[in-house]
């Protein structure tokens, strides 16, 4: 196999933002994303939009994946979206999940997000939506 034949795995940042502090969740997706075969990098708990993106820009990912437990997914999903298109990046895959209300899920979508992921999703629903959909 040549250089150009070996394909780059899909890069995800898994990031928990906001004061939220149950990130066991986010570490479930991160193991599961990385045997699934993703490149996974989890940022830890309490993360700023502003260091998300920046992360997601340094690490150069494909797919931001937020962890929101706290309410606050509006606020944080809009602040995030801004900042990804300040920076020209608002090509990469953002997915949401967490404890989404249901009427929520619409205007997640509105700004820019890819997929809402509730809990008690499978794993390899999230694989599977990232590996069909990722440009």
């Amino acid at each position: 196999m040549t250089e150009t034949e070996v394909k780059r795995r899909v890069r995800v940042l898994v990031a928990k933002p906001g004061l939220d502090g149950h990130d066991q969740g986010a570490k479930v997706i991160a193991m599961g994303l990385k045997d699934a075969g993703f490149e996974v990098i989890y940022t830890g708990l309490r993360q700023t939009p502003e260091k998300i993106v920046n992360a997601a820009m340094d690490e150069d990912v494909d797919v931001i994946g937020l962890s929101i437990l706290s309410g606050a997914h509006l606020s944080i999903t809009r602040r995030i979206m801004e900042l990804l298109k300040e920076k020209g990046l608002e090509s990469k895959m953002v997915i949401v999940g967490g404890i989404i209300p249901e009427e929520d899920i619409p205007k997640l979508k509105e700004m820019g997000v890819a997929e809402v992921f509730v809990s008690g999703t499978f794993i390899s629903e999230v694989a599977d939506f990232i590996q069909k959909n990722i440009k």
